[in-house]
């Protein structure tokens, strides 16, 4: 085997040699012989190191390292302390949402029924935030009305990714490997989309505030309409991505509404993030975004906007650690059940149950699906299903 490709899959597993010979239970010494080519791993050790670098069994017999896997366009404006490992994380991501993204397109492009979505690509930039936006809202039925009157964020975002999700948009939550050690910054990866006119699919980052995952959801939508496959991050500099944020942000924050917002430059910090944050829950609005929108208003100059930008990252910050520290201390959380059904979504479920009950989908191939491990596909579908598919695979 050619050794550069351990070398190559351990580094784009964002390892470096100690936290990967820990991970494969073998000395350092070890691993760093078999990446000179001066060892070679026994079947055990290379099955451990297609599970732990996250790659077929068959990447290790290759000639040599595969180009990089494909993200689509990068629309990020990527931040100066990057590391290789974030981008490796990234791509690891990306490598499995794109695959889970295959199995699903192939399955129902393959329905004798299917039909090419047609909003899919359906819109350029010349036709303005606006238009596209109409178009948005009439396809998923979307009413801001509707959206406020849910009870609390959390709700609202579900009011529109249930919209998505019905119109044939795989709307996901991932923003790790599944595990917190492999948690992807927002400033590295906000949002994914792959606009595929049988199963397009959207990623956001759940490590981002929740209250942003609405904006980012619309954002990614309008990467749909525009047929742009790729991924976001948290800053933006190209014209596509400030595009995609009007769109976004005149559906989340319609024309006129700012008015209502009294800050302005003379306003002092303390009192602004007061404001701005009462004006955004009511709305169930990032704080970020409302600040941003005081900008882009002229209602604020740049330093300004990078003060309440900057105090406002610091609340979330602190918001997010005491959250945390909450879910620890609670002994009630959600089941890992709860969490993973929440992160996948009504479609991806819907569609696995559906396969499975068809007899197109084994529960190898939808554990591919869902990112689980077999024995827990059954326990993810609605207990009524998945007492019935297991009577059924028993008969079988």
């Amino acid at each position: 085997m050619n050794a550069e490709l351990f070398t190559w899959a351990r580094e784009t597993a964002g390892l470096d040699l100690e936290t990967a010979a820990k991970a494969l239970g073998i000395k350092v010494g070890k691993l760093e012989a078999i990446e000179q080519g001066d060892d070679e791993p026994s079947r055990p050790q290379l099955l451990n190191m297609a599970k732990v670098y996250r790659r077929p069994l068959v990447t290790f017999y290759m000639d040599k390292p595969p180009a990089r896997g494909e993200r689509g366009e990068d629309f990020r404006a990527l931040p100066p302390g990057r590391t290789q490992a974030d981008d490796a994380v990234l791509d690891a991501l990306i490598r499995d949402v794109r695959g889970r993204q295959g199995l699903v397109r192939s399955l129902t492009a393959d329905e004798d029924q299917a039909e090419p979505l047609r909003f899919i690509g359906s819109a350029t930039m010349k036709h303005g935030a606006e238009a596209m936006l109409a178009s948005i809202k009439k396809t998923l039925r979307l009413d801001i009305t509707e959206y406020r009157r849910q009870p609390s964020s959390e709700k609202a975002f579900a009011y529109l990714r249930g919209q998505a999700e019905g119109a044939g948009i795989f709307v996901l939550l991932m923003g790790n490997l599944g595990t917190h050690h492999s948690a992807i910054a927002v400033e590295t990866f906000r949002g994914f989309a792959i606009a595929d006119r049988f199963a397009p699919f959207v990623v956001i980052n759940d490590q981002d505030a929740r209250t942003a995952w609405s904006f980012t959801l619309l954002h990614e939508i309008a990467h749909l309409w525009l047929g742009t496959s790729g991924v976001s991050g948290l800053n933006v500099e190209k014209a596509i991505e400030r595009f995609c944020n009007e769109v976004a942000s005149a559906f989340l924050l319609p024309a006129g509404e700012l008015a209502e917002l009294h800050v302005g430059g003379d306003t002092a910090l303390a009192r602004a993030i007061e404001l701005i944050t009462a004006f955004a829950d009511k709305r169930f609005i990032s704080r970020r975004m409302v600040a941003y929108a005081l900008l882009k208003a002229q209602r604020i100059d740049r330093a300004t906007w990078q003060g309440f930008d900057g105090a406002l990252h610091k609340h979330w910050q602190k918001d997010k650690a005491t959250q945390k520290a909450k879910d620890r201390e609670s002994e009630s959380g959600p089941s890992y059940y709860v969490v993973r059904r929440h992160r996948l979504g009504t479609a991806l479920l819907g569609f696995v149950e559906r396969s499975m009950g068809a007899g197109a989908l084994t529960p190898v191939k939808a554990a591919r699906v869902l990112g689980v491990k077999p024995r827990s596909v059954y326990p993810l579908l609605v207990p009524t299903t998945a007492a019935r598919l297991g009577r059924d695979g028993a008969r079988g």
